[in-house]
């Protein structure tokens, strides 16, 4: 899983920064601030304590829950653990992260059946859930090397053809398990963990949305180096202003594709991407286009909420990052949501986009 080879706990702090930053804050940010600091220090069974507290006086709070599952998993309670996530899946299917750490748990009791099932699962919620893709990959590769293992011992004759292939997974995982760990070492011990630099509250690498309430100055790090703009006040004034007049045009296209995605206007919905736009999930532009008709049109009402909106533009390209609340029929989900731009011809259009950490 992602990756098998590691050790179950640090595949699931992984999972729950994820999670953290994609679901809907109810309560306080330091009711889940003290868990998930426990879980990074290694204290689980106090994690675990606090999570039940908290879990009394909020027994639906999906986070919470999440963190428990979590603790559980950290203290070897894996059956709990399981029950735990698969109770988050009954009550809130739209969330991929429970499936994911379903996945790890049963691929750890090396159920890699059961944990296929859960990655689909994780997938379908979410296809840009990259997460997902990686550990399934992972799963694949295990199952084959489980087929190729019964071939072997079925047809000895078969042994050329097999043992390469069988060295070939054994060398995947084995370097796959030491570049996770160094990873997943440097995450527990920093409060940015390096696996999702772009959910954290302040990242360093996108400086102009953090001081966003600051007047047009602080707009201008992007666009200058440093040193020069201080030294030259004048000609930042411009750059500024050009920024700024940049950043409002992205904001403007983000909002007007998520009203062409709530009237179910797939002209307008589907002109907001760049032609070279690729879903990670489909082979084509044509089939991603049929997917997403079947998925909008005809649809009950639907509502895309965007806040926390965010915006870097560097010279013709740009990124917008912001929670976005989807709403129809039954279906509630709240995300973080990345959107990679490029302008062409005065359009600011869509090359990518993610969901979550």
């Amino acid at each position: 899983m992602k990756h098998a080879s590691c050790p179950l706990s640090r595949l699931l702090r992984i999972a729950t920064l994820s999670a953290l930053l994609g679901m809907p804050l109810a309560h306080a940010a330091d009711d889940y601030s003290e868990i998930t600091q426990l879980l990074r220090a290694g204290k689980a069974q106090e994690a675990l304590v606090k999570a039940d507290q908290r879990i009394a006086a909020n027994p639906r709070d999906p986070q919470l829950r999440f963190l428990r599952g979590v603790a559980q998993a950290d203290t070897g309670k894996q059956a709990d653990a399981i029950a735990t996530f698969t109770k988050l899946t009954e009550d809130y299917p739209e969330l991929p992260e429970p499936y994911n750490n379903l996945a790890v748990l049963y691929a750890n009791q090396n159920q890699l059946d059961k944990a296929r099932a859960a990655l689909e699962m994780a997938i379908r919620t979410n296809p840009s859930y990259a997460t997902a893709h990686e550990n399934l990959g992972d799963i694949y590769a295990k199952l084959a090397g489980q087929a190729y293992n019964k071939a072997l011992q079925l047809d000895a004759t078969q042994a050329n053809s097999l043992r390469p292939k069988l060295a070939l997974i054994r060398e995947l995982f084995s370097a796959d398990a030491k570049a996770t760990a160094s990873k997943v070492a440097s995450s527990t011990r920093a409060p940015a963990p390096a696996p999702a630099p772009a959910a954290a509250p302040a990242p360093a690498a996108t400086p102009a949305p953090a001081p966003a309430p600051a007047p047009a100055p602080a707009a201008a790090p992007p666009a200058a180096s440093a040193a020069p703009a201080v030294a030259t006040p004048a000609p930042a004034a411009p750059k500024a202003a050009a920024a700024n007049s940049a950043e409002k045009d992205v904001a403007k296209a983000v909002h007007a594709w998520a009203a062409a995605w709530e009237s179910q206007d797939m002209n307008g919905y589907l002109g907001a991407y760049a032609k070279n736009f690729r879903s990670q999930n489909q082979s084509s532009r044509a089939a991603w286009e049929k997917e997403r008709r079947e998925r909008i049109v005809g649809r009950a009402k639907i509502t895309v909420g965007i806040s926390d909106l965010r915006v870097h533009v560097d010279g013709d390209k740009a990124q917008a990052r912001f929670r976005q609340q989807y709403s129809s029929g039954s279906m509630n989900v709240s995300s973080r949501k990345t959107l990679d731009m490029v302008n062409q011809g005065g359009h600011w259009s869509i090359v990518r986009e993610s969901t979550g950490g």
